[in-house]
């Protein structure tokens, strides 16, 4: 049964979520503060505990030909049949592009013959090419294999009914502080370059309102991209991000590179979401 009934009475909605990493994680802990019922996995049984605690009903899947057995459907069904589908798996595709798109496959073949209300698929914003532009959610191209990879996974879920891909920009905020990643460094290219980023707490919002808006009959858009509206240079925000953590600030040089801003106001216009971190640099006391 997908839906179970409160202690008022009342029938909560459920979410099965696949992948509770540090997203994942923090997606499920808020749509169980909110009262859906909430199932999810980890890649090892020894894990599971921490998704219980928390009040998630958690499931072993591993996927992909590195797993040891094939994931048995039946005992997955549990998983999977629930209202709504969110799918957190991060591509890593240093392990090659197939791999990831292979595990995506087999994912999509465990969930069929259950029709959700809303699927949203994780993406990222490395689908746009590096061009002097405003990226909206209809620029993106493959000019990479690894852009191309992205695609082929959003295509995926694309030809799957009711289906949402959310595109993430650069994220940040607890555990993740932006100041570490160029801090001491020198002769650094792009002081030009903007800065697209996005916070945890903005991320797990608008996963939270997109399900939200379906279940209230909203119109849903295929794509969102999820990024702050504000846009500071590489060289502001990484000086100011490192020296927020006392540390040697990043030297750069007058080597200029293409500035492409990522477009994430769709999500504010059709579902009135609201970014609680508008630029990155709001964001630094709160990583």
């Amino acid at each position: 049964m997908a839906n179970v009934k409160a202690e008022n009475g009342a029938v909560k909605s459920s979410v099965a979520l696949v992948g509770c990493g540090w997203f994942g994680f923090a997606l499920a802990k808020q749509l169980v503060h909110e009262g859906y019922r909430v199932t999810g996995c980890k890649r090892s049984a020894d894990e599971l505990s921490a998704l219980t605690e928390v009040g998630i009903d958690a499931y072993p899947l591993q996927l992909g030909s590195e797993a040891p057995f094939a994931p048995d459907a039946q005992a997955l069904s549990g998983l999977f049949q629930t209202d709504y589908l969110v799918v957190n798996i991060p591509p890593r595709l240093k392990r090659g592009n197939a791999a990831y798109l292979e595990e995506l496959q087999q994912l999509i073949a465990l969930t069929q013959g259950w029709q959700y209300q809303q699927i949203v698929f994780i993406s990222t914003t490395g689908v746009y090419p590096a061009k002097d532009k405003v990226m909206t959610e209809a620029d993106a191209l493959a000019e990479s294999s690894d852009s191309q990879v992205l695609l082929d996974a959003e295509a995926l879920f694309q030809a799957l009914p009711h289906a949402c891909i959310v595109r993430f920009a650069g994220l940040v905020g607890p555990k993740r502080h932006p100041g570490r990643f160029l801090a001491g460094k020198t002769d650094v290219s792009g002081a030009n370059v903007a800065v697209n980023l996005v916070h945890l707490s903005d991320c797990v919002s608008a996963v939270s309102q997109i399900l939200a808006a379906t279940g209230s009959g909203l119109s849903v858009a295929p794509i969102y991209n999820l990024c702050a509206p504000t846009h500071p240079t590489k060289a502001e925000f990484y000086q100011a991000a490192a020296e927020s953590l006392g540390l040697v600030a990043p030297e750069f040089n007058q080597q200029s590179m293409p500035s492409k801003v990522i477009q994430g106001d769709a999500i504010v216009t059709d579902l009135g979401f609201r970014y609680q971190y508008a630029s990155p640099l709001d964001m630094l006391a709160a990583c």
